[in-house]
């Protein structure tokens, strides 16, 4: 499952080190929901379905001022090593400097909607 979602990141962030304004990724349901995520939180311009084949999706990158909106990608959580939040421990977190995607009982929140809604969760990304 997270393999998509490491390929994913990893296609984001050497698109956007190469200054591609579009990349294509394979489309998986997580995938869709984690770029809905990055889209209304502002650091990607947006993404569709191919109109040519059904099974990608087109991500259109954002710059500012001829940089990238993602700084750097880090991922928190892997399979070796596993990373469970509280919701005291998400408290603690300081959100202005970087935004945290969880998955939750919920399903993927970012860290001011774990907040809001007073749960922990698994961290997968760090974006800043």
């Amino acid at each position: 499952m997270k393999n998509y979602l490491w390929n994913m990141f990893a296609n984001i962030k050497n698109g956007q080190m190469s200054g591609r304004n579009v990349i294509l990724q394979r489309r998986k349901k997580i995938c869709e929901t984690f770029l809905k995520i990055l889209w209304t939180e502002g650091f990607i311009l947006g993404y569709q379905v191919d109109e040519k084949n059904t099974n990608q999706l087109k991500i259109f990158l954002k710059y500012i001022k001829n940089k990238p909106a993602i700084h750097s990608i880090k991922f928190l959580s892997k399979p070796s090593r596993r990373l469970y939040y509280s919701t005291k421990q998400i408290w603690k977190i300081n959100s202005n400097k970087s935004f945290i995607i969880f998955s939750t009982n919920k399903g993927l929140k970012s860290i001011l909607e774990c907040k809001k809604l007073r749960i922990g969760g698994e961290p997968f990304i760090a974006i800043n």
